[in-house]
């Protein structure tokens, strides 16, 4: 199969499918995470469908001082890799054929939760990329759109324009594809020199300690369920001498339904033992939040959360996030 690389939307709305339309959003640099949304697009196109990769360089979601100038254009080698993971199109408009006569004025608004985490440190960078987002869902018109989970504010407010705003397309969210030693793939990773992709580990490595910390707290109060009169237990062990397992029924006790002061607090720990290194780490934002609105959730939250981190490293700012969920209290 050959890719077809156009750059108007007058050439790919000329086209002909009898299958469904996938479309993958890419702001180009595809590494083997770009290559995932593809295959999986893949799969739910079929063979009678259609699969088309976007290439576009958003001016509008780039903040001043930002990197839209060194951002990496790699088009010849994007359309390739698109092939081969199996895309029927690469569509890679210009910047006049996206925003004809200009920046629009009119523009999409992300709202309350466009404000938080990314948005506090990106001021008016989810206003961008929902509009560009919006824009290319008319460009190419598909059936489904794909988008990778390690953007995780970026999918919660793709998800919430497509409802609020009566989008007739479909968003599929594709599991975040890591490095052998956990680092989440990223076009920036590129920045990196050897030195700053190590202490750039501490990204993961933080999250699964969280992560590690969530399933011990949800074991403990699985345990806490188990074993109700987890208060008498423990007075007991403790009049038998055994205070190993007295300490351990106390644990049980006590477990808090979430526990999110405990997986942030382990979390945070990796990082503030990078922000020593060299060179050092220097954290943006560490949040355990609700991926409905992307606030802070608490110490009887239940359900499912985002345990998310943004750092810089030298001069590269990067963002990493995991899914955990938190069982019902008992």
């Amino acid at each position: 199969m050959t890719t077809s690389l156009l750059s108007t939307a007058d050439d790919l709305h000329a086209r002909t499918r009898a299958g469904r339309r996938a479309v993958v959003m890419t702001m180009g640099a595809l590494h083997e995470g770009h290559a995932t949304l593809v295959r999986t697009a893949r799969e739910i196109a079929g063979p009678d469908g259609e699969v088309v990769v976007t290439v576009f360089v958003n001016p509008l979601q780039f903040g001043a001082g930002e990197d839209l100038d060194r951002y990496p254009r790699t088009l010849d080698a994007d359309v390739k890799l698109a092939e081969q993971a199996g895309a029927d199109v690469v569509f890679a408009p210009s910047v006049d054929e996206v925003y004809p006569g200009g920046e629009p004025q009119v523009r999409i608004a992300a709202g309350p939760m466009g404000e938080r985490l990314e948005g506090g440190s990106r001021p008016g960078h989810f206003d961008g990329m929902l509009t560009v987002v919006a824009k290319l869902l008319h460009l190419t018109r598909p059936d489904v759109a794909l988008f990778g989970q390690k953007d995780a504010q970026q999918l919660a407010l793709i998800r919430r324009m497509v409802r609020d705003l009566n989008f007739g397309v479909d968003i599929v969210a594709v599991p975040t594809v890591r490095e052998d030693d956990g680092l989440a793939l990223s076009s920036r990773n590129r920045y990196l020199s050897a030195t700053e992709r190590r202490t750039a580990l501490a990204l993961s490595q933080a999250l699964f300690a969280g992560r590690d910390r969530h399933a011990a707290q949800e074991a403990l109060r699985a345990r806490a369920r188990e074993v109700p009169a987890t208060h008498a237990r423990a007075e007991a062990l403790s009049a038998l001498g055994e205070s190993r397992a007295a300490a351990d029924a106390h644990a049980v006790a006590k477990a808090v339904p979430g526990a999110a002061a405990a997986v942030r607090a382990a979390a945070r720990l990796v990082l503030d033992e990078a922000a020593r290194m060299e060179p050092p780490l220097r954290l943006d934002y560490l949040a355990l939040v609700d991926p409905a609105d992307f606030s802070e959730i608490g110490d009887d939250f239940t359900g499912e959360a985002v345990l998310a981190v943004a750092a810089r490293v030298g001069t590269t700012r990067l963002i990493d996030n995991l899914p955990l969920t938190f069982g019902a209290a008992s």
